[in-house]
């Protein structure tokens, strides 16, 4: 990740942690990006602001918990005020997501589907007209017979890959899930291809969020923009 990258995602972090307020629950997202909004916040409860926060991730919840962020679970604070997160691609228009690149896709959308707000933190390379475009869209499945959901999955039009770590083991979700990183025709719509995966049996969750994003910081080469 170069310098440049790391300061609009900063930027749009900032942007974006600007909203929250004294006594706000608020969600915390996972990945590259996100973990600015995280720091950024940190600094802010060490100036006296009051927050908890709900991590979306186990890698989120100790990088709270060591910068000094109190943290909660749903089945203490089930009403989240605000989830900062960041995406793989933002769909310009209908602000539509992929997300999950991080493997975190299912506790993201859980905790983004409780929040009365879900800000978004991107630079401008995230920003697609078609939602798909050249990106794949993470799908998690029970690890029981997952070579039959991605035989079903591939019916909707997926080519799927079974995602890895470097040693060449199945990555394995906070969940125990795999995750089958699928590249879809961009010709069928997101919300569309949403719905027909949701009905495919093995999947737990998919990567699209579509219809919950409330804004989106978006960071470039002339500041930082709103998009709603």
């Amino acid at each position: 990740m170069s310098q440049s990258q790391d300061q609009l995602k900063m930027a749009a972090a900032q942007s974006a942690v600007a909203l929250v307020t004294d006594g706000m629950v608020v969600g915390l997202g996972s990945g590259s990006t996100a973990a600015f909004a995280v720091t950024e916040l940190a600094r802010r409860v060490k100036d006296g602001l009051r927050v908890r926060g709900v991590p979306t991730s186990e890698r989120t919840a100790t990088q709270a918990r060591a910068m000094g962020i109190p943290i909660c679970s749903l089945e203490e604070e089930p009403s989240v005020a605000m989830t900062i997160d960041g995406a793989d691609q933002v769909e310009l228009g209908t602000l539509n997501l992929i997300k999950g690149h991080g493997g975190a896709l299912l506790r993201e959308k859980i905790v983004a589907s409780v929040s009365k707000k879900l800000v978004i933190i991107v630079h401008d390379s995230k920003l697609v007209s078609r939602l798909g475009t050249g990106e794949q869209v993470p799908v998690e499945v029970v690890p029981f017979g997952w070579q039959g959901t991605a035989e079903r999955l591939s019916k909707l039009g997926a080519k799927p890959s079974l995602r890895k770590n470097s040693d060449g083991e199945p990555f394995h979700s906070d969940g125990g899930n795999y995750i089958l990183d699928c590249m879809f025709d961009v010709a069928v719509a997101a919300a569309t291809l949403a719905t027909e995966i949701d009905h495919v049996v093995g999947v737990v969750e998919h990567g699209f969020f579509i219809g919950l994003t409330s804004e989106v910081h978006v960071a470039g080469a002339g500041g930082v923009r709103v998009l709603t």
